[in-house]
C-alpha cells in the first residue's frame, strides 16, 4: 500500500455519497456495451492523444472481436475529471480507476456502482491466472469491484557499484552484515580511487521512511507498512521490533558515515544526479534504475568507468528471504464496469471477453510496441527496437499504461541491466510481502493517517540522524496512540478478523 487513502478526499467522499443517494447514478444508457461499441475512461500520460480509429486501436479491435471508443483522460487532470465522473454517474462501461489510495474511489467501487466481478473471472482464459495475491490486494473487504492493473509485485532490490567492489577486492553483498562492511569501505576506503574523501556508502533521499529505508526493514523481518502479528491483531510496522532493529543498523551506518549525512534534504532528482557523479554507491531502488544511472553518467562522462550489481537476496540472519511490494501487492488499480452502464450478466460477459483478449500476448504487444515494421523491429536474439520513435510516441505509447497486465510478456532489451533487472523482478515475486490493511477500510486511517505518518517521519529522521534517542522515537508512538493510531489499530483487525474469520 503506498500512502492509501491519506485523508485527502473524505469531504469528496461524503460529497460523492450524497450525490449517488440523489441521482442513483448512471446515464441509463445500459445497452451500449451489448449492441455498439464499448467504451472506456482510461489515462492519458502522454502530450498527445492517439488519432481516433489509428492504427492500434484497429488492430486492438480486429484481435479482441470488440469495437471500442477510448475516452481519455489526462493524467494529471485525473483526481478531479474521475471524481466529477463518478459523482455524476457520467461514466464508460470500462472505466481505469487508478488511484488505488483515494478515498473517494474506493467510497465508489463499495457503494454499488460497480460489479463485482470475482465468480466471473474462472469463465475466461486469462481472468482465471490472474495472480491470487494481486488479486487479494485488489479486494475491498472481501469484494472485488473491478479487474485489478497486474503489475510487477516488488520491483526493489540493492544495487551497488561493481566497479568500486572490484577496486576494493570486495565481494557482492548478499547480507546485511556484508552491506554494513560495503558501506564502510565506499565511506572510507576511497573506493573511486581519486584520492580525496568524496564518497559515501548509501545515497538516501527525503523519502527514506517511506520509499529506501521501508524496504530495507524487510530483510529484518518487517512487514510492508502494517501486518498482523500472532494474536491476529493489524499493526503498523513501525511499532514493532524488526522495524526498530532496521532503525538501529541503519543510525549505526549513518555514524560511520556510510549513508549521506544530508539525507533529509535530497530530492530525488537530486539523489540521481548525486550517484550518477559518484557521491554513493549503494542505493535501495528498483532493479530498473542501474540503467538510467549509468545513462545519466555517459551523458556527462562517455567513458565514466560505473558498473552495478544488481542485488535482490539480501538476507538478515535467520529471516527467511523476502522483500516488501512497492507496488501494492502487484495491483494498479481497478478496471471497474459500472451497472449503469453494463446493466445485464450478457453485456458484463462482452466486456470481460475484451478485457480478457487484452492480456493477449498479441493484444499485449500492440500496447507495448506497436505494429512491427511500422513502429519497431526484432532482431535474431529477439531484441525489441522502437525504429519511429515519433510514431511510436503518438499512436503506441498512451496504449501502454492501459495494458490490463504488464506481466504477459517480458521482451529482450539492447541494455543488459534491462534484461537483468527484468529477470531478477521476476524473481522477487516468490519472496514478496505484502500489505493484509491495504484491503481493508478504516474511517480514522483515512482521515488520520497523513498526519500520524508524518509525525514517524520526522520522528525516524530526527533518530537516524542522532538527534533523539529510541526512547524518544517510541515515545512519539505512544502520544499518537491517543490521536487515532489505537483506534486505526482496532478498525483494521476488525475488519480482517471479518474477512479472514
Amino acid at each position: 500500500m503506498n500512502s492509501r487513502r491519506n485523508g485527502t478526499a473524505v469531504a469528496s467522499a461524503t460529497v460523492l455519497a450524497l450525490t449517488l443517494a440523489a441521482c442513483g447514478g448512471g446515464s441509463g444508457d445500459g445497452d451500449a456495451a451489448a449492441d455498439g461499441p464499448v467504451t472506456w475512461m482510461a489515462m492519458l500520460h502522454t502530450p498527445t492523444t492517439p488519432e481516433k480509429d489509428g492504427v492500434i486501436e484497429k488492430a486492438l479491435e480486429e484481435h479482441t472481436g470488440t469495437e471500442f471508443d477510448v475516452q481519455w483522460v489526462p493524467d494529471a487532470s485525473k483526481e478531479e475529471k474521475m471524481n466529477a465522473a463518478l459523482a455524476s454517474g457520467e461514466l464508460a462501461d470500462i472505466v481505469s480507476l487508478t488511484q488505488s489510495d483515494s478515498t473517494t474511489v474506493r467510497t465508489a467501487l463499495t457503494s454499488g456502482m460497480f460489479w463485482d466481478v470475482e465468480d466471473y473471472l474462472a469463465d475466461f482464459p486469462n481472468l482465471s491466472q490472474i495472480d491470487p495475491v494481486t488479486l487479494d490486494s485488489a479486494r475491498i473487504d472481501g469484494e472485488l469491484y473491478g479487474v485489478p492493473f497486474q503489475k510487477i509485485k516488488a520491483r526493489y532490490g540493492v544495487v551497488v557499484r561493481q566497479d568500486w567492489l572490484d577496486n576494493l577486492g570486495l565481494e557482492v553483498p548478499h547480507t546485511i552484515e556484508d552491506l554494513t562492511k560495503v558501506a564502510h569501505a565506499f565511506a572510507h576506503d576511497d573506493p573511486d580511487g581519486n584520492g580525496k574523501d568524496d564518497t559515501t556508502g548509501f545515497y538516501d533521499r527525503e523519502e527514506s521512511f517511506k520509499v529506501g529505508f521501508r524496504s530495507l526493514t524487510g530483510y529484518f523481518g518487517a512487514g510492508s507498512q502494517f501486518e498482523v502479528t500472532d494474536d491476529g491483531q493489524v499493526v503498523p510496522t513501525f511499532t514493532t521490533d524488526a522495524y526498530k532493529d532496521a532503525m538501529e543498523w541503519y543510525r549505526g551506518v549513518y555514524e560511520d558515515g556510510g549513508v549521506n549525512q544530508e539525507f533529509v534534504t535530497v530530492q530525488k532528482q537530486n539523489q540521481q544526479d548525486g550517484i550518477a557523479q559518484g557521491k554513493g554507491g549503494i542505493v535501495v531502488t528498483g532493479l530498473f534504475e542501474a540503467k538510467n544511472y549509468l545513462a545519466l553518467a555517459e551523458s556527462a562522462d562517455p567513458e565514466t568507468p560505473m558498473e552495478w550489481a544488481l542485488v535482490n537476496d539480501i538476507t538478515y540472519e535467520d529471516v527467511p528471504r523476502r522483500i516488501l511490494t512497492d507496488t501494492g501487492g502487484g495491483m494498479g488499480g481497478w478496471l471497474a464496469i459500472p451497472k449503469s452502464e453494463v446493466e445485464s450478466e450478457e453485456e458484463l460477459t462482452k466486456v470481460l471477453g475484451f478485457i480478457d483478449k487484452l492480456m493477449d500476448e498479441e493484444a499485449f504487444g500492440l500496447m507495448t510496441n506497436g505494429v512491427e515494421g511500422t513502429h519497431y523491429e526484432v532482431d535474431g536474439e529477439g531484441v525489441v527496437t522502437v525504429t519511429d520513435q515519433t510514431a511510436w510516441e503518438q499512436e503506441v505509447q498512451p496504449y501502454a499504461s492501459s495494458r490490463p497486465s504488464e506481466k504477459v510478456v517480458t521482451y529482450k532489451s539492447t541494455t543488459p541491466y534491462v534484461d537483468e533487472g527484468n529477470e531478477l523482478m521476476a524473481e522477487n515475486e516468490e519472496y514478496v510481502i505484502t500489505n493484509p490493511a491495504q484491503s481493508l477500510t478504516s474511517e480514522t486511517y483515512d482521515s488520520r493517517w497523513s498526519t500520524i505518518e508524518q509525525q514517524v517521519t520526522d520522528s525516524y529522521n530526527q533518530y537516524i540522524t542522532g538527534a533523539i534517542e529510541m526512547a524518544d522515537f517510541e515515545a512519539t508512538i505512544e502520544s499518537l496512540r491517543g490521536q487515532g493510531l489505537d483506534q486505526i489499530i482496532e478498525e483494521f483487525t476488525a475488519a480482517y478478523a471479518e474477512v479472514n474469520g
